[in-house]
Parts: C-alpha cells; structure tokens; sequence
C-alpha cells in the first residue's frame, strides 16, 4: 500500500530519478488528517502527564514537504532503496531534569504501543551532537480510525531536557538546514565547548534538583514533629489540665555536617532535628549563624533553632531565637505564631495574643493561628473572643475534630 511515508519512485538502473511533483501530491494527501492526529496525540500526553508534579512541554509538529523531501532523497543517495520516513507526526516532550526523562519515558511505554526505541548521543556530528530519546510509536487505533486517510500509522516521539532541547534547535539550524557546515578545528572546538557547557549545566540543575528534594523532605518532617510538640504542650493543657512531659532526647552524637558549606551545615542541622538530637541540631544552626550568611538566611535559621530549643523545653532561647528571626524579618506570620505558641505555654497569654493578631495581620487565612488565638482568650476568661475566633478557624476547617471539641467547652462555659 502507497502512502505519504512510501510514494512511487523511478530508479532504472544505478541512476534514481523521482518525480517531485508525484511526490508532493502523495505528501498531500492525509496533510490535514496528520496535524489532526498530532494534536489528539498531544491532548492524550498532557493527560498522561498530569499527575507529575511538574509536567513536562509538550510540542507537536506535522512534518513540511520540502523538509521530507530532501531527508527522502538524502536517503535515497545514502543506497536505502524505498526509504521509509516515519516523523511525519513529531512530538516533543521537554522535561524541567535528568531525573524526568526516565519518568517520562516509562509513562509513555506503559500508555503507547513502542515499536523502536532509539537513544541518540554523538552521532549525530560527532564532538558536538545533541543527546536525546527517540521512541517510535504506533497512533492508537481510536486516533488513527477518527483521522483517515493520514497516510502514516507511526509517530515519534522525542524526549529531551531544556537544555537538550535547545542545543538541538541551534545545530538543526547551523548544520542541518546548511548547505556549508564549519570544519575549521577552532570553531569545532568552540561549538564542543558550548555543548559541553549545556551538559554541564544539565548536570547542576540535577543536582540542586536533588539537594532540593532533600531539604524540604527534611523541612517537612522538622515541621510535622514542631506542631505535634505545639499539640502536646497546649492542647493536652486545654482539655486535661495534665502537664505535658518533654520528649526523650536520645544520647548526643555529632550532627551530620558540622563543618562545610551552609547548605551542608543547614541538611545536617534538619537531619538532626528530625532525629530528636535537638543539642546536635542547635550546634549545627550556631555555626551557621557564626559564618555571618545575609539578613534572610539568619532570620531563617533563627527560626529553625527556635523550633529546636522549643522541642528541647528551652522556652526563653526558643522567644529569643524568634525575637532575633522577627527582628530581621518582620513580615514572617510564621515567627509570630511561634513565638506566640511559646508565651501560651509560658501562660504569658497577653503575650500570645498579641504575637498571633501580629501574625494573622500577615495572613488572615491561618485557621490553626485563629485556634490559638481563641485558647490564649480561654485562658484570660475572655470567653465571646474566644468563641469568635474559634468560630472563625472552624469556618476555613469545618471538620477539624479539635476545634471542635474547643466550641464544645465554649459552648458549655457560656451556658449556650
């Protein structure tokens, strides 16, 4: 069967001879069922694609005549007799990382029939070529059937970071759409150099991108032990009376980074704090503090080691870290709601009260801070305030169960 992939050619002999004309009407046919197809292709990927994170670009292109027709003949020169050309349908999909493109290509294996898979590195013009995936892939029958006569039942996909990508765009146009390409060794030498350079980048990113991923897993925990300390020492108060005991810290041992970059040293502190070795954690964020990073990150780890002499029942160092953090930055709502969580279980409730309006005048749109609010109220007898504030956190969280239970007490001490 003749489609727009296979036309006819005429090759009496050694000497091939194509009809351009015969060719271009082949091509034709099916041109505006191919960007069809293309474009149900990429609507099926951004689905498949939505549960990531970050989900990657996808471009989708339909392949021009004069562009098929010289790679035909290219083909045709290299001695492939009837060269079959199978990126009529082109589609791109461009990932943030390294660590994306194997995601990625596993997606696509497991939601498309994959034919041939295709891993270019150098050799496309040896010390400067693109690094790329190419997978071939048969169009679901579903598409191919809505769409005919396409004139093509393979598409290919291609699966490139950024910088990839990029790289690519500028040697289709220096080498691929010229007629003349450089061979003088300083200017091969300089277009190595900037491929070199993108490679390399490529391989930074991956690993900030991993150091990421590691601090704000470590961020996360840190911050999940913090508010359960916060439920232990104020809730249990509110509800039994019965004095909250301070965790058990397990023997010291040396935190894990205690000399090198701040980077380093702030993992290491986090690691540290989520393991309970508050003592090692606090070391950990002094030294920081001792190598004198700019305002931001000393008001950062100010409130880190707050939150550790906290967990420690250090109660005054954990108002004197949060005082500095707020001294340096005086827009976190954050620091204000800790150090107001401190004066309630120093009983300083005034005190309280004033840090979490401070922190809510940041961001009204703190339920847990309009919680705590309303239990300094309880305690000072200010029981409507109390009341109106535990209404107003019910009314961003209506199902949370403690809050509540607060109303509940409320209700019962103004008789209502």
């Amino acid at each position: 069967m003749k489609d727009a992939a296979n036309p006819s050619v005429s090759s009496p002999g050694a000497e091939v001879t194509v009809n351009k004309n015969s060719f271009r009407l082949a091509f034709e046919v099916g041109a505006e069922e191919r960007y069809l197809v293309a474009k149900d292709l990429e609507g099926l990927l951004d689905k498949v694609f939505s549960s990531l994170d970050s989900p990657p670009t996808i471009k989708v292109r339909t392949k021009k005549f004069a562009s098929y027709y010289k790679k035909y003949l290219s083909l045709l020169k290299s001695g492939i007799d009837h060269p079959r050309i199978n990126d009529l349908i082109g589609i791109r999909i461009i990932c943030p990382f390294i660590e994306d493109l194997s995601v990625v290509e596993n997606m696509v294996k497991g939601h498309f029939e994959v034919v041939e898979v295709e891993r270019k590195g150098n050799d496309t013009f040896k010390e400067f070529g693109y690094e790329s995936t190419h997978l071939l892939i048969t169009i679901p029958p579903d598409i191919a059937e809505r769409h005919r006569p396409a004139g093509c039942d393979l598409a290919e996909i291609q699966i490139r970071t950024i910088l990839q990508d990029a790289w690519a765009e500028v040697e289709h146009e220096l080498f691929y759409k010229a007629d003349f390409n450089p061979f003088d060794a300083p200017m091969k030498r300089k277009l190595a150099a900037v491929n070199a350079s993108l490679s390399l980048a490529d391989i930074v990113f991956q690993e900030i991108r991993f150091y990421q991923k590691q601090l704000n897993n470590q961020l996360l925990k840190r911050r999940e032990t913090f508010y359960q300390k916060i439920e232990d020492s104020t809730d249990a108060l509110l509800f039994s009376g019965m004095p909250v005991q301070a965790p058990h810290e397990p023997e010291a041992v040396l935190a894990d980074a205690e000399k090198g970059s701040i980077d380093d040293l702030l993992l290491g502190a986090l690691k540290a704090h989520n393991e309970n070795r508050f003592k090692d954690a606090i070391t950990s964020y002094t030294r920081i503090l001792e190598l004198r990073p700019d305002e931001m990150i000393c008001s950062l780890i100010y409130k880190h080691r707050g939150m550790a002499n906290f967990a420690q029942s250090n109660y005054q160092d954990a108002i004197s870290d949060f005082t500095c953090a707020i001294d340096l930055d005086a827009k976190s709502n954050r620091v204000y709601y800790y150090r107001g969580v401190v004066h309630s279980v120093l009983k300083e409730y005034q005190k309280a009260i004033d840090d979490f309006t401070s922190s809510l005048g940041i961001n009204p749109y703190q339920a847990f801070c309009l919680f705590r609010r309303g239990q300094a109220y309880y305690h000072i007898g200010d029981y409507p305030q109390a009341l109106a504030d535990c209404e107003a956190s019910l009314s961003m969280e209506p199902q949370n169960e403690t809050v509540q239970k607060f109303r509940s007490l409320l209700h019962d001490k103004l008789k209502m």
